[in-house]
């Protein structure tokens, strides 16, 4: 938190404008609507305009934290933004959360930060109250869940002391809704999700007067997915970003489906199971040894030279070189010669949580490989769950609903949808192929040219692996000119690195130099 961003002007926030009142119909009109006919019953005018909703007024509360020991008091504006069709008529209502720092310069001095996160179905709050928003929860140091009751403290990491920020729960999650249960399927599906959140971001800095503020979106998980696709719409809309941070990203996904020929992921997430097994003690005793990043280099080496060969001849290998990659995958895996053998040479995500530690009787998480769950049985292809998401829902969801009702003073008798239950099948845009919007990142690259990317990776991520990151982020086509805009860090931990509080410092410290530099002169 040093450098010239520092030093910019903490903003006073403003109020949204007030909507003006529509004028008034023609007076000869009117009458003619008021005329009774011979029943004594109004008639009906050819066209009758339609009285404008209004709008739920949001709930505005004040506060103040210390991040590094520096007082930042601030606003938080908690309400519903409409979205409205060109007829004027609502289609859905997005909840939203904004903190804006007190300021005594005109808004343009002060970054302005928009923030989601994924599923798609994920509500912000993993962001919001895990590393970014001036609260956070509780968790133990190293991310594991501590008994309840669960706890709120202030974040002493919060991104608040560099950028005001806006969180966006899109349709179907969180409190947001769309006005018609048959007006879902609108918003639920690549392109009708980006248009959607696009439009709220268009609305949002027309009512609160930010149109000339340094612009940046952070996205996780499929909300990189969304932050992707918003670079590339809403710069033909006029709305450029001067930064983009993506975190355990997911653009192109032919890198993370095992399906049948498709042999991409196979390569891709090895790094990651290695790391998982390093973390485990599980490798031979010469890469145990070794630094995570020294076994690292080894298996990617290995990945992109021996194992995607060997993919590639398929049945043609012989048995000598089946039997040199059968060596290389335990080698890398920690998983038993024989398994890798009957596995055909390609191990599946869920088959690897269940078997690495079989004989222990545990499984390793999806989103954090750290995490160890019990399953009713040691047999069996798949874990019972996901012991890395068990140990994060229940505290993120109680303190939800705790912070926003009672500190915030947001009453909603509805269901904040954390993660699912509240959007119905999702349209991923394409036919017998795989969803892709790497391309619409390339393209606001080329369209604004000064716009930074900052890519943040967690190595025991099961769920987006940071090797498919770098595949992905290669394999964009990117002008060289461009490819110093983009930057990229890694983290020990897994798919909400900032779980472990260590992590959780390390990437505040990252985002305020990327920030720094992304708004620098």
């Amino acid at each position: 938190m040093t450098g010239a961003l520092l030093a910019l002007l903490l903003l006073v926030p403003q109020e949204p404008s007030p909507t003006p009142s529509p004028s008034p119909p023609p007076a000869g009109r009117a009458e003619r609507a008021d005329r009774p006919d011979k029943t004594g019953k109004p008639e009906k005018s050819e066209k009758t305009e339609k009285a404008p909703e209004k709008d739920e007024p949001p709930v505005v509360t004040r506060h103040e934290i210390r991040i590094g020991g520096k007082l930042v008091k601030y606003t938080v504006t908690t309400g519903m933004m409409p979205l409205r069709n060109e007829a004027g008529d609502t289609e859905a209502r997005v909840f939203f959360m904004a903190y804006t720092a007190d300021r005594t310069g005109p808004a343009a001095q002060r970054p302005l930060m928009f923030s989601f996160n994924g599923g798609p179905g994920s509500s912000s709050v993993w962001l919001h109250l895990g590393a970014i928003g001036p609260k956070r929860v509780k968790m133990l140091d190293d991310g594991r869940m501590p008994p309840p009751p669960y706890e709120l403290i202030d974040n002493d990491e919060s991104w608040l002391d560099q950028t005001d920020l806006v969180f966006i729960d899109p349709v179907g999650t969180g409190y947001s809704r769309a006005a018609k249960p048959e007006l879902g399927k609108k918003f639920w599906g690549v392109q009708g999700d980006v248009e959607s959140v696009g439009e709220f971001i268009r609305l949002y800095l027309g009512r609160y007067q930010r149109w000339g503020s340094p612009l940046f979106v952070v996205g996780e998980s499929y909300g990189t997915t969304r932050a992707a696709g918003l670079a590339g719409h809403l710069i033909e809309k006029g709305i450029a970003f001067n930064g983009i941070v993506l975190i355990s990203t997911i653009l192109n996904f032919e890198t993370a489906r095992f399906t049948k020929g498709n042999d991409l992921p196979y390569v891709l997430f090895l790094p990651t199971y290695t790391a998982t097994a390093w973390y485990h003690k599980k490798l031979p005793a010469d890469l145990q040894a070794k630094p995570l990043r020294a076994v690292l280099d080894e298996v990617e080496r290995w990945a992109l030279a021996d194992y995607t060969l060997a993919l590639a001849k398929g049945d043609r290998l012989s048995g000598a070189e089946r039997q040199a990659v059968v060596d290389g995958l335990a080698r890398y895996t920690g998983l038993d010669k024989s398994f890798v053998d009957r596995s055909e040479l390609r191990i599946e995500i869920q088959r690897f949580d269940k078997e690495l530690l079989r004989e222990q009787k545990r499984t390793v998480g999806r989103l954090d490989s750290r995490f160890e769950g019990m399953d009713a049985l040691a047999a069996g292809e798949r874990p019972d769950f996901d012991p890395s998401m068990a140990a994060i829902r229940p505290p993120y969801t109680a303190m939800f609903n705790d912070y926003v009702r009672g500190e915030l003073g947001y009453k909603s008798d509805l269901a904040y949808h954390i993660l699912g239950g509240g959007i119905g099948p999702w349209d991923w845009g394409t036919n017998n192929a795989f969803a892709d919007v790497s391309e619409s990142l390339r393209s606001a690259f080329a369209k604004n040219p000064h716009m930074k990317l900052m890519v943040a990776k967690g190595y025991y991520d099961l769920a987006t692996p940071y090797f498919a990151v770098e595949y992905t982020l290669s394999h964009m086509g990117l002008d060289p000119s461009l490819r110093r805009n983009v930057r990229t860090r890694e983290y020990e931990g897994g798919h909400m690195m900032y779980i472990d509080r260590k992590e959780l410092a390390k990437l505040h410290a990252d985002v305020a130099a990327f920030l720094h530099d992304s708004v620098a002169r």
